[in-house]
């Protein structure tokens, strides 16, 4: 038996064709255009993802017996706004999560509505990237397109949306939007009522491995694949991705170095940061999670070698970043490229080198914005920890990931044990495990986690690299609040 798995990223969805056994029999993917029509804004058409499945899932199927594949699964960007008309027809342009224009609105929601409310809602208070502000925003600054509103989506359900016809989403994701009551999993009539929409216009809530429908025939026919294949409602990226690590249950935790960076904390219970500097969402498991987002992570690298120094060999860069550099660099960096969530929630917040001298190399630029994203991936880390939390150790996975040098620094700058995971797929991975789930291959989702994914290195940190790099965090930890009042003046 095969099973699909779906990563729809904000640059590419990646197609997972993977075996009863966990083994990835076949990878596809297709990349697909972001759109930056103001500055701080970040939009893409939802039809992009659309055609990537139906150009990438015939390509991933050839070879294969189409009759074997048994489910399909997606693990999607999260909080992205798609709206949808009474024919199912795309309004405008998703917006995207790492979309920082609803600062007002979110000012609107935390301050006047009050983030103790928001909290007691739905446990979160507002982020730039959340779907509620998004609503809002259409609601004053396109108040014909929102008056047109039937349906309202996220990006990885319009997916399922074309495979199936049905409007579906899943707790995970929901719990992204701020219209969730995340404690008792259903929609919060009072903010559908704060945002101008009714619940009958939010998609039917699912449990992440539960089937939603199987394939229209016409869909069927456009894939290559038997009409009766099975789509579960799928799950948020960091959801899926954190099954895919075998991230459930009680006491996982998984950092993923993506476009964005993530710190995953899963549980079988409930709970809130009282300071709501940690998301409070459900998890694809049927429990909880705790999560800490940055905006920019991997894409902070990729944005200084591509776009400032016109390389796309990012190993050759790393190479003069020797072991005793480690710990020992004056020059910091921010990572703050589009603004930033958790821990702070400031949509001024700015990229910011600090510490640059005449002997300052190139190396140590690069060098300083691979541990900026470490440093500030701590500080949710620190969040977590005030809260009583235990982590002992964590799975580490994501593009960033696959750099030994950053792998080393985070693991140092953190002060524990890494694991990477045999197969790190990502989300797609997690979809597909899903997909078993909602076929009946597998019980439950910590069953599947159980049978199929292991741990294949572990990077223990140094003592003597963590102890230095200890003074190093304390002194990055104070450049943002030094810089806070500065930023809001520079726009």
């Amino acid at each position: 038996m095969l099973y699909i798995g779906i990563d729809l990223g904000t640059s590419a969805a990646k197609l997972l064709l993977v075996d009863e056994a966990g083994q990835v029999r076949n990878t596809v993917t297709k990349e697909y255009p972001l759109y930056f029509p103001h500055p701080g804004w970040s939009e893409q058409d939802p039809a992009c993802w659309w055609n990537a499945c139906l150009e990438g899932v015939p390509e991933l199927i050839a070879g294969f017996d189409p009759g074997e594949v048994k489910g399909i699964g997606a693990g999607g960007q999260m909080h992205g706004l798609v709206a949808l008309d009474k024919e199912d027809k795309v309004l405008r342009p998703a917006i995207l999560w790492n979309d920082g224009r609803t600062f007002k609105e979110v000012d609107y929601l935390n301050e006047t509505i009050g983030r103790e409310t928001l909290s007691r809602y739905t446990a979160n208070i507002a982020f730039a990237g959340f779907t509620a502000p998004k609503l809002l925003w259409m609601k004053a600054n396109e108040p014909e397109l929102f008056g047109r509103i039937e349906k309202i989506m996220l990006p990885k359900d319009y997916v399922v949306y074309c495979l199936t016809g049905v409007h579906a989403t899943d707790y995970s994701d929901a719990s992204g939007m701020l219209l969730l009551d995340v404690e008792h999993k259903r929609w919060s009539e009072e903010m559908c009522e704060i945002c101008g929409i009714s619940v009958s216009q939010l998609p039917k809530l699912y449990e992440s491995w539960e089937p939603v429908g199987t394939l229209k025939p016409d869909v069927a026919a456009k894939l290559g694949l038997p009409e009766g294949v099975v789509v579960c409602a799928g799950a948020g990226d960091n959801a899926a991705a954190a099954v895919g690590t075998g991230t459930v249950g009680a006491g996982g935790c998984n950092i993923s170095l993506g476009t964005s960076g993530t710190i995953f904390i899963s549980s079988d219970r409930f709970g809130v940061d009282p300071n709501n500097a940690l998301h409070s969402f459900a998890h694809a498991d049927g429990g909880y999670h705790l999560m800490g987002c940055m905006l920019s992570a991997a894409s902070c690298n990729k944005w200084w070698c591509e776009d400032i120094l016109n390389t796309g060999d990012f190993a050759a860069e790393q190479t003069p970043i020797t072991d005793e550099k480690l710990g020992r660099n004056h020059v910091y960096f921010l990572p703050y490229l589009m603004g930033e969530r958790s821990p702070i929630n400031d949509t001024n917040a700015r990229g910011t080198f600090v510490g640059l001298t005449m002997d300052t190399t190139r190396a140590d630029m690069i060098q300083a914005v691979l541990e900026g994203v470490s440093f500030a991936i701590r500080d949710s880390f620190e969040v977590a920890k005030s809260l009583g939390v235990k982590i002992p150790r964590s799975c580490l996975c994501g593009g960033g990931a696959k750099s030994p040098l950053w792998r080393k620094m985070l693991a140092n700058i953190l002060g524990i044990p890494l694991d990477m995971v045999a197969t790190e797929q990502g989300p797609g991975y997690g979809g597909a495990i899903l997909a078993m789930v909602a076929t009946g291959l597998f019980p439950s989702v910590q069953a599947a986690c159980g049978a199929l994914v292991s741990v294949a290195e572990t990077l223990e940190p140094d003592p003597e690299l963590t102890a230095r790099y200890e003074a190093r965090y304390q002194q990055f930890r104070q450049i943002y609040p030094a810089m806070k009042a500065l930023f809001p003046k520079l726009h």
